[in-house]
């Protein structure tokens, strides 16, 4: 279901965005760019946070990217990762497959800057073993994606 509603998503937008499935598993970066021959920074990762204020974001970022404390909270307070079970539940993804297309509910977006490194990254795309290939500026067009300097 996951996957289908990633190729929904770019169906609704018109856009005729192939999605890599792979034999094997991507769910985490190193995994990904090996799968993919990537260096691991190609690799956009996809975190979901619950904020002081119990707001869910995520936030997608380059695979070899660590979040800045100091900076995460001055850009948005206090904030946790979610557990690997709320994840699925909200995103509609499975962890390891969480990507910000297709997404179970209206979630907002954050783009870190360490995307912008790259001309061309892969985030996944559903499940634990799919991908897209594209442009930093193009996730930030598709999502309504904000960018901010969090890692």
């Amino acid at each position: 279901m996951s996957l289908q509603s990633v190729r929904d998503f770019f169906v609704a937008r018109d856009m005729q965005m192939p999605i890599i499935e792979l034999d094997v598993s991507t769910a985490t970066v190193a995994l990904a760019a090996e799968a993919h021959g990537v260096e691991p920074g190609r690799i956009a990762k996809t975190l979901a946070f619950r904020l002081g204020e119990g707001k869910i974001i995520l936030l997608v970022a380059s695979g070899v990217a660590r979040i800045d404390n100091r900076k995460f909270k001055d850009a948005f307070g206090k904030g946790k990762m979610l557990a690997p079970d709320e994840v699925a539940d909200i995103t509609g993804h499975p962890v390891g497959g969480v990507c910000p297309f297709g997404l179970a509910q209206q979630i907002p977006i954050y783009l870190d800057q360490s995307l912008n490194n790259y001309d061309e990254v892969l985030p996944a795309a559903g499940s634990i073993n799919s991908a897209v290939r594209i442009t930093p500026a193009m996730i930030a067009s598709v999502t309504a994606g904000q960018w901010v300097d969090v890692c």
